[in-house]
């Protein structure tokens, strides 16, 4: 799979996916750092990466844009660290490829996870 890591997501989240065989770039690493969410949405459509993010305001893009792709991951976790992350992505990873592949928004929490498929009609928000 192919990702893209937004500024707040640790460089070893990054390092751990590419050690698996991902193909994971991360904005600071392209210099990117100062681009606006919706200008990711884009860089991320067009390079068919998935997003991985703790800002709640890519799926409120995607719903407002009725967007397909690219998918996002948005982790709200009490532990922000790689420690808690790494793990929890790649649960979510094992268990909704499929979905995140066709285009999803998942939303990583501490005891939980829920998917939520793109687009997002209105009468899902």
């Amino acid at each position: 799979m192919r990702f893209l890591a937004d500024v707040g997501v640790s460089r070893r989240t990054v390092a751990a996916l590419r050690e698996l065989g991902h193909d994971a770039s991360h904005l600071l690493e392209d210099g990117l750092e100062r681009l606006t969410d919706a200008a990711i949405l884009t860089k991320a459509a067009e390079e068919r990466r998935i997003v991985l993010t703790f800002d709640l305001d890519f799926g409120d893009l995607l719903a407002a844009g009725q967007q397909s792709l690219p998918s996002v991951i948005t982790f709200r976790l009490h532990n922000q660290t790689p420690a808690a992350v790494t793990p929890r992505l790649l649960t979510v990873l094992s268990t909704c490829s499929r979905e995140l592949l066709d285009g999803a928004v998942v939303i990583v929490e501490d005891a939980e996870f829920r998917v939520r498929r793109l687009p997002i009609r209105k009468a899902e928000r």
